[in-house]
C-alpha cells in the first residue's frame, strides 16, 4: 500500500539495484532476484524516504491551515510503531509519527499531524481537545476508523 492505493511488486533484471514507483507499480531492478530479506529491506528505506518526503508537505500544509492558532511547527521524526499513529511529546517538543502512515490515504496523514499539533495547545484527550481536531478535519471520526487497516 501506499497512500491509499494498492501497489503490485515487480522484478526486473538489471545489473544496478533500485527500487523505484511506475503508476502503480514497484519496480525492483537487480542483478538476480532478490532474496525475501533483501526485498523487505529495500521497500521498507523506499518507505521511509518517501515518508520523509511526504510527511514534510503534509505537515507543512497543515501548519498553514492552523496558523490562526499559533501553534509553531515542532521538529517531525518518522519511525515504525507498533500500536501508535503518533505522539507529541511535552518534554522534547517533537512531534513522532508512524511509517505506516505513508501507507494511508493522505487525509489520513493530514489527520495524524492535525491531531499532534492540537497536542501542543491541548495536553489531553478532552471534548476542547477533539472540538479544536474537528475545526481542521471535521471527518475525524471516519478517518480515525480508516486508520486502523493500515497498522
Amino acid at each position: 500500500m501506499y497512500q491509499g492505493k494498492a501497489l503490485r511488486l515487480e522484478f526486473e533484471q538489471d545489473e544496478s539495484r533500485s527500487l523505484c514507483l511506475r503508476d502503480r507499480l514497484l519496480v525492483l531492478t537487480a542483478p538476480e532476484t532478490p532474496a525475501e530479506e533483501t526485498v523487505r529491506t529495500m521497500v521498507d528505506a523506499w518507505y521511509r524516504k518517501q515518508a520523509a518526503v511526504i510527511v514534510r508537505e503534509r505537515s507543512l500544509e497543515c501548519h498553514r491551515m492552523m496558523s490562526g492558532e499559533g501553534i509553531p511547527l515542532p521538529p517531525i521524526t518518522i519511525r515504525a510503531m507498533k500500536t501508535r499513529w503518533g505522539s507529541y511529546s511535552y518534554r522534547t517538543g517533537r512531534i513522532t509519527l508512524n511509517l505506516n502512515l505513508v501507507k494511508a490515504p493522505p487525509e489520513c496523514l493530514d489527520y495524524v499531524i492535525i491531531h499532534e499539533l492540537c497536542h501542543i495547545k491541548v495536553r489531553h484527550h478532552g471534548p476542547d481537545f477533539w472540538r479544536m481536531v474537528g475545526l481542521y478535519a471535521p471527518d475525524y471520526p471516519s478517518l480515525r476508523r480508516q486508520l486502523q487497516q493500515y497498522i
